[in-house]
Formats: C-alpha cells, sequence, structure tokens
C-alpha cells in the first residue's frame, strides 16, 4: 500500500468560521438616519473634489481605534466642532481599524480586539460595524483604510470616504477593490515618498475590474466594477523624500496628476512623514496649507489630522491602558485639535 503524501495546508494548525457580512448586518443594521448620512457625505465629498463645494474636507481622529468607548467620546466631542465649522470645513471622523505593519506587532481592533494574541475576528469585525453604526446615529461621517480586501464587505455601506494606504497603494488586488468602492478613496504616497505609484492607483482604479472575492452571504464569486471615478492623492511624506507639504512638493504632485490627465485635487496627511512623527509638527503642515491657499493655490482641498482625546501615545503593555490615548501613532490632544481646525477655518473664511 502506497504512502500518501500530504500536500495541503502544512502550515495551517487551525480552522475557524467567520461569519458572513450577511449575517452582521442583519444583527447590526444601518439606520435609515445613518444610510441618509453616508449617502449625502460621499455626495459632499465628491463635491468637494469637483471643486463645487468650496469648502475643505477634514479628516480627524485617532490613529487607530482600540477602544470603542473612547472612540464615541471622541465623536460626541467633534460633532459639536464639525457642526460649529461647518460653513468652511466638512468634518468626518477617522475610524481606522487595521493596521498595516512593516515587520509586527498588534494589528488593530478587528484583528485582535482584545489585543492579547487571541485574534478573536468575528467580535471585531462586530466592535467595528457597532461602532461606525454608533457613530452614525451622533451624526458623524466615517472614513477608514481598506487593508484586508475582504473585510470591507461586512462595514463599508456606514463609510464615507475610504483609503488605499502607503504600503499597499501598488497591489494590484486593492486597485481592483478601489475601482468597486462605493465612495471616494484616496490613494496616499508609497512609504519612501514615491508619488508616481499612487498616480498610478488612481488611474488603475478608474478602470473597470473583474476579480475574484465574495458576495455578502460569503459565497465565492467574480466581481464586475464600474471603477471609481473619485480616487485622489493623498501626500503623507517619505522616509526618502521627506515631507512633500510643501509648495515644491504640491507642484510636483499637481505635475504629476496632469500628466495622467488625472484632476489635479489633493490630500494632505498632516501626519506620518510629513510630521517626521511628531504629532506637534501637524500645526506645521496646517500652516503651510494656509500659506499655499492665501497665495491662491487651492488645489489642497482636503487634509487628515491624527488626534485623541490625550495627547501622544502609548506601549500596549501598559497596565492599566491610559484612557483615549493611542497606542500606535502619537496624536494630538482633543483641545489642540480644536484650536488647529478654528485656525483653519478661519483662514478659509478670510
Amino acid at each position: 500500500m502506497s504512502k500518501i503524501v500530504q500536500t495541503n495546508n502544512l502550515r495551517i494548525v487551525r480552522t475557524r468560521p467567520l461569519l458572513t457580512p450577511a449575517l452582521l448586518t442583519e444583527e447590526i443594521p444601518a439606520t435609515e438616519k445613518a444610510m441618509e448620512l453616508v449617502n449625502r457625505s460621499r455626495s459632499i465629498v465628491e463635491s468637494i473634489l469637483d471643486g463645487i463645494d468650496k469648502r475643505m474636507l477634514a479628516i480627524v481622529g485617532p490613529c487607530s481605534v482600540h477602544d470603542p468607548a473612547a472612540a464615541i467620546d471622541y465623536a460626541k466631542k467633534l460633532k459639536p466642532v464639525a457642526d460649529q465649522l461647518s460653513d468652511s470645513l466638512f468634518i468626518m471622523m477617522r475610524v481606522y481599524f487595521e493596521k498595516p505593519r512593516t515587520v509586527m506587532g498588534w494589528k488593530g481592533l478587528i484583528n485582535d480586539p482584545d489585543m492579547n494574541g487571541s485574534y478573536r475576528i468575528n467580535e471585531g469585525l462586530r466592535k467595528a460595524r457597532q461602532l461606525l453604526a454608533d457613530i452614525s446615529e451622533i451624526g458623524l461621517s466615517a472614513g477608514t483604510e481598506f487593508l484586508d480586501t475582504t473585510f470591507g464587505q461586512f462595514y463599508t455601506d456606514l463609510i464615507s470616504w475610504g483609503a488605499i494606504g502607503a504600503r499597499t497603494v501598488e497591489s494590484q488586488i486593492h486597485r481592483e477593490l478601489a475601482s468597486g468602492l462605493s465612495m471616494p478613496v484616496g490613494f496616499k504616497n508609497r512609504t519612501d515618498g514615491n508619488i508616481q505609484v499612487a498616480v498610478d492607483s488612481i488611474v488603475a482604479a478608474r478602470n473597470r475590474h473583474l476579480f475574484p472575492s465574495l458576495t455578502s452571504e460569503g459565497a465565492p464569486a467574480i466581481l464586475e466594477t464600474t471603477g471609481n471615478n473619485y480616487g485622489h492623492l493623498v501626500l503623507r511624506g517619505g522616509s526618502e523624500t521627506g515631507t512633500n507639504y510643501d509648495s515644491t512638493s504640491i507642484k510636483k504632485a499637481r505635475q504629476l496628476l496632469k500628466q495622467s490627465e488625472l484632476p489635479e485635487v489633493i490630500m494632505v496627511d498632516c501626519s506620518h512623514g510629513n510630521s517626521l512623527k511628531d504629532p506637534v509638527n501637524q500645526h506645521k503642515v496646517v500652516d503651510s496649507i494656509i500659506d499655499m491657499r492665501s497665495e491662491g493655490d487651492l488645489s489642497v482641498c482636503a487634509l487628515m489630522l491624527e488626534s485623541n482625546l490625550v495627547a501622544g501615545n502609548q506601549k500596549l503593555n501598559n497596565n492599566p491602558l491610559k484612557y483615549g490615548q493611542s497606542v500606535t501613532d502619537a496624536c494630538l490632544d482633543f483641545d489642540d485639535t480644536v484650536d488647529l481646525l478654528q485656525k483653519l477655518a478661519g483662514s478659509l473664511s478670510d
């Protein structure tokens, strides 16, 4: 009798069931209020990118969400600020659930909601969707990064703006994903600072694609997309090129967009490489944007700030964790964030 040689799943030690998007949506449905908010918010962002709505888009919030309760407190504080400054800014909350890791580290609320390596992904998906539903009921729209190409189906109906991050901007499957997303999508320049790959991604995502995925019921399927005409460039600085929010960098980015026959509209991520990992430097970035706009360059029509209830960041092994403080990148505290938004809004209304 010949020996059976196994060639499959040699490094898989356990398989767990994953709930389906349809079941989670039934468990945590989007209310009519939430759906109207998302639909209206997406239209506003499109109008800002088209230059019809003259306000600036400001996506503001924690580097990553690890504590839904603190995120809700943040949203409740941000909502009146968004209302107060709504004549000049359209403020959306940054609600990031997934963290791309250069080597290893905590992968975000969805992958590891207990932050202890237990990886209760089903529970993470529930927490993520419930948080988005709760933020919508507060009256704030949300933006997030799409990292895992299947997770989005569990909550995209509650997302008004999406991002493809610096580590996945060259990925074909993320370009395909973006081509079918229902909201405007920002493409960040690569971690080294390369902008051309982000421009190429915008072009690719504007086109029709067919790719294998899963339906909301969890069945394998081939999805066909129409293409997303609201892809746009996000400048976040880079390890080799340094910051890229200054007027020279903006002009270079505009030229690359023009060469690819794309709209010359730009979002600036005030954190990451542009802040040199110091959250206080986000003030310098905003000041530069204000100066450029005062000189007549309106191509920067959106920005992103990393902000939390408490300034700075902390290590995951802190016991107990400080409430409202980031466990990933350091953030501005809330009061400092409000001052910054008010300064920006004031410059736009002058």
